[in-house]
């Protein structure tokens, strides 16, 4: 348990404080009766303690998710204070050795004829390991597609087509051949079918799709935001800093709940708007319905790597968990 009055880490069966004497009230709750989720400072607060523990906090200027040193347990910054973060969850590092990451590196960086040999002739000036954490906003997404039928609207041109082609031909025969009126007829139905016969070719789409979207919850790393990115949730586990080696930082965050959710929803539209483009041909009308629900912030191991080719910066960012790429720039 910790002091209440300095924050101080004391024994368990402690009756006083050993750093500054403070009396120990025999009833105060231990670390697993700690309430889950007070108020515990208005906002603009400089120290606070932490929900879990009791130990003092002092966030930065800025910071909105903290990590509690001495337990791990982290603390929110909502509209009405500082909360408890109810859900805290963590990846597990699977790729803690540097080697394996530049193995993977290697195989993206070459990927592709350009890239051959890209690895070789750059030069690795940076690299380094941060547990960062990620807000994750379950959205749901619908989809309404109006476009036209292309295969439909082709298959009708193409049987009228042979149609009038037949009836051409036989037209021709009866005035002793070389007649035009089967051609020029044959030709004014495909042209009235490819202009206003579209409107018989429109379908209507619905696509339906749930999203764990990720948002990366610090500011300076706006520009590593996964775009089409979900990490492999599976494996997470609640968040214990004992399992984090001590060598590796465990950043805090500057981005708020609610700020996460509109970016989620944000760019889960454009990824609907994608995706329905990639999927549908001469597309009409689109529109998307979303709902942002449930959050938790997941704190995931990230490796960041800086390369130098020729003078040409390039910034890859590595799932520490499952090894895939979150992030590339400059390829």
């Amino acid at each position: 348990m910790y002091c209440p009055k300095c924050g101080a880490q004391l024994p368990d069966d402690a009756a006083f404080c050993m750093k500054c004497g403070a009396s120990i009230s025999a009833g105060q709750p231990k670390e697993a009766e700690a309430p889950k989720a007070p108020v515990i400072a208005p906002m603009g607060a400089t120290a606070l303690k932490c929900p879990s523990c009791g130990a003092p906090i002092a966030p930065k200027f800025g910071e909105m998710i903290i990590t509690c040193e001495y337990c791990g347990a982290g603390v929110s910054l909502g509209s009405d204070g500082w909360r408890g973060i109810q859900k805290e969850t963590m990846l597990p590092l699977k790729f803690a050795d540097k080697s394996q990451v530049v193995t993977k590196i290697h195989d993206l960086m070459d990927r592709g004829l350009l890239h051959r040999h890209l690895q070789e002739t750059s030069t690795l000036e940076e690299m380094n390991l941060s547990f960062v954490p990620y807000w994750i906003v379950s959205v749901s997404a619908r989809t309404s597609v109006v476009a036209s039928d292309v295969a439909v609207q082709v298959g009708e041109v193409a049987t009228t087509a042979a149609l009038f082609g037949v009836m051409g031909s036989a037209m021709g025969g009866r005035r002793g051949g070389g007649g035009v009126a089967g051609p020029l007829l044959a030709g004014a139905v495909l042209g009235s079918m490819m202009g206003g016969g579209q409107a018989n070719a429109k379908k209507t789409y619905e696509m339906d799709n749930n999203y764990n979207f990720p948002i990366v919850a610090l500011k300076a790393l706006t520009e590593h935001q996964p775009r089409n990115y979900q990490f492999n949730l599976d494996g997470r586990e609640l968040f214990d800093v004992s399992k984090v080696p001590k060598t590796i930082k465990i950043l805090n965050g500057d981005v708020g709940e609610e700020a996460a959710k509109y970016q989620a929803k944000t760019l889960v539209d454009q990824l609907q708007s994608e995706r329905a483009h990639a999927q549908y041909h001469m597309i009409q009308q689109l529109h998307t319905d979303l709902d942002a629900s449930d959050t938790e912030v997941l704190y995931a191991p990230i490796w960041f790597a800086n390369y130098d080719h020729k003078g040409k910066k390039i910034i890859l960012v590595i799932d520490g968990n499952s090894g895939g790429v979150i992030n590339s720039i400059g390829l």
